[in-house]
């Protein structure tokens, strides 16, 4: 309970005191001057001074002689009556009546149940965010943006054009109907906007909102269903109201799967809460009374789980794809957060477009944020192209841990662990990534890390780049091996998600069993179906192998992983050199790029003009991580 509602709690409290105050018996102030004690009653008795009395049990009201009016209070007196009828007094008497209760008793009496009341209100305004008081359960979340406050536009949002074109053409649709009326054309009912986290799909219908010019509706999925049954299926039709009510209008539904999973799992019965919810949204969105005007916008990053009936053209007319931008898309989005900051000429965004490969809006505008802070950090005016450098390592990797201590051994070995990764996919070229940097720097929770850079996008790998991809992996341990003995190989490849191992094991059991790249196996995908039944899927839905085709799965990537491992041997027995210069310029400067690399293992040549980056603290180079199509690790 807010200051608010203690306030108003307070002034309905002192306004029922002074009520009571009010009302309690009015006539006692106006009677209160002309009491008398009843010694003196007797004496004006006697006195003859009394000419007429009323009582009322105890209580007697009467009248002087000289007109005045008085009342007193008479104990149990048995000879009152009689003396005042030998005086000649006229008497009246009446019944005692039984008095009405006071507003402080009624309250009292009320107050356990009035606070049971008052409890019960409260917990309903909180459960249902207070929106449409205690029983406005069925009332819509949706909220109306506000055009004036952070008004988006579609020159923010770039890195999208083709997505950005087929919304463009609704807000066509609203702004001029007529244009496409007049060719029989019909205004879109809803449109699905589909891709990854963080590709700009929000951001896309909030430029919606600002360029249309007709009142935009925004909710989320999860606002639909709460904890009371059928409050779900009626925010429903109190938000296609509220469309109707200002149509031409767009409602925008954000993360839609949680309501819209695909009905029929099997669980819960046919009649519970979410599917209720959809079905109403089914109905309103395309049923017997339809709602002209009113344009339903939604996004999601999981269309595989979403119920086929809602998908349909008729409902959502067309999915709009919202994918991770290309390098030219990097670029403009660049260009648009780099409006926010001051950025040092030098800076070609370019550069760091064609180096962050794989990366969606939301890390772009991530890493320039980094890099602004960075040269905050260091009291600089601008910030310049080592800050987007140091950004990207840490947005991919985390910060240095350059406190954390290592044993000369430690860094001995860890040298040349990514040694051995380093001079592996040195040799594994042109099938495989060139190298952009090798560090010995501990980040996140590696020791070490040989970052692979692709010169361009890529969509597809082939069984040669997979290959060499696992003899990489491999090299850190073969190193190890060479250099230290079978004795003396550590964990260093090992530990679980992201390791070496992990990795190799995890990429031979898909090229097996999903990619269809063993002659053994064949092209057949025998990968088990792994999702869960409350996703919306069948329950029968799986599929299963034989222990004999298992067994055979089993042998094949082991068949891989050993040939990975061999060639990676091959390659560091025979070029064990090399691998000795690369440790030794590790363990000098830390950090060395990938034309740094070349020169040592070709020419012979370190680097000339680097200080010693083990006795420089404010020149940090470091490696960046793996993420999908981003830079490939090995650690």
């Amino acid at each position: 309970m807010n200051i608010k509602n203690l306030a108003m709690w307070a002034i309905i409290v002192v306004l029922t005191v002074g009520l009571y105050n009010m009302f309690k018996n009015p006539q006692i102030n106006a009677t209160k001057n002309n009491s008398i004690i009843f010694s003196e009653f007797l004496s004006e008795v006697d006195n003859g001074r009394v000419v007429e009395v009323q009582i009322q049990g105890n209580n007697i009201q009467g009248i002087l002689a000289n007109g005045e009016k008085f009342k007193t209070y008479s104990p149990n007196d048995p000879n009152l009556i009689e003396k005042l009828t030998e005086k000649g007094v006229n008497i009246s008497a009446s019944p005692i009546e039984e008095k009405m209760p006071s507003l402080l008793g009624v309250l009292l009496s009320w107050f356990p149940m009035l606070l049971l009341i008052a409890v019960w209100i409260f917990f309903m305004r909180q459960m249902q965010g207070g929106k449409g008081g205690a029983m406005g359960f069925g009332r819509s979340k949706a909220k109306m943006m506000n055009q004036l406050k952070g008004k988006v536009t579609f020159n923010d949002v770039a890195g999208v054009e083709e997505a950005k074109e087929e919304v463009e053409e609704v807000v066509e649709f609203l702004k001029d109907p007529k244009k496409f009326s007049r060719l029989g054309g019909k205004i879109p009912r809803g449109c699905l906007l589909v891709g990854p986290p963080g590709t700009g799909k929000t951001l896309l219908a909030r430029a919606i909102a600002g360029e249309a010019g007709v009142p935009f509706f925004t909710i989320s999925g999860s606002d639909f269903v709460e904890m009371f049954v059928g409050v779900g299926a009626s925010r429903v039709r109190d938000m296609f109201e509220q469309g109707k009510k200002h149509s031409p209008c767009i409602i925008f539904i954000d993360e839609i799967d949680a309501v819209g999973r695909s009905r029929g799992a099997g669980l819960g019965g046919g009649n519970d809460e979410r599917e209720q919810t959809l079905n109403q949204l089914l109905v309103e969105m395309d049923g017997f009374d339809t709602n002209e005007g009113v344009i339903i916008i939604a996004a999601t990053n999981r269309p595989d789980v979403l119920d086929p009936a809602l998908l349909r053209p008729g409902r959502f007319d067309r999915q709009v794809v919202v994918s991770n931008p290309d390098i030219i898309g990097r670029e403009k989005i660049l260009k648009v957060h780099v409006k926010k900051i001051n950025m040092s000429p030098d800076v070609n965004l370019r550069t760091v477009a064609r180096g962050t490969p794989g990366f969606s809006g939301a890390d772009l505008a991530n890493l320039v944020n980094e890099a602004a802070l960075l040269a905050a950090r260091k009291n600089k005016r601008i910030v310049t192209y080592q800050e987007f450098e140091d950004a990207k390592d840490k947005v991919m990797m985390g910060a240095e841990r350059r406190s954390m201590v290592m044993t000369e051994d430690e860094k001995k070995l860890t040298a040349y662990h990514e040694g051995g990764h380093a001079l592996v996919s040195y040799n594994m070229l042109p099938h495989y990534d060139p190298i952009h940097k090798a560090t010995i720097i501990p980040r996140g929770r590696a020791l070490g890390m040989v970052m692979n850079l692709p010169e361009r996008d890529k969509h597809g790998y082939s069984i040669k780049y997979l290959k060499a991809r696992l003899a990489v992996c491999f090299g850190g341990r073969v190193a190890e091996e060479l250099i230290f003995g079978k004795d003396n190989i550590t964990t260093g490849a090992g530990g679980g998600n992201g390791s070496d191992i992990n990795q190799a094991t995890q990429l031979a059991r898909a090229m097996v069993t999903k990619y269809g790249m063993s002659e053994e196996m064949g092209p057949v995908e025998y990968g088990e179906n792994q999702e869960e039944v409350f996703l919306g899927r069948s329950v029968t839905q799986t599929q299963s192998v034989s222990e004999a085709v298992a067994q055979k799965i089993d042998k094949e990537i082991r068949k891989l992983v050993d040939e990975g491992y061999n060639q990676a041997k091959t390659i560091l027995t025979t070029k064990i050199d090399d691998l000795h210069k690369i440790a030794k310029a590790l363990l000098t400067y830390e950090t060395l790029t990938g034309d740094e690399i070349e020169d040592i293992i070709n020419k012979n040549k370190y680097p000339e003009n680097k200080q010693d980056i083990a006795k420089d603290d404010d020149n940090k180079d470091s490696a960046l991580g793996s993420i999908g199509l981003k830079p490939k690790i090995v650690h």
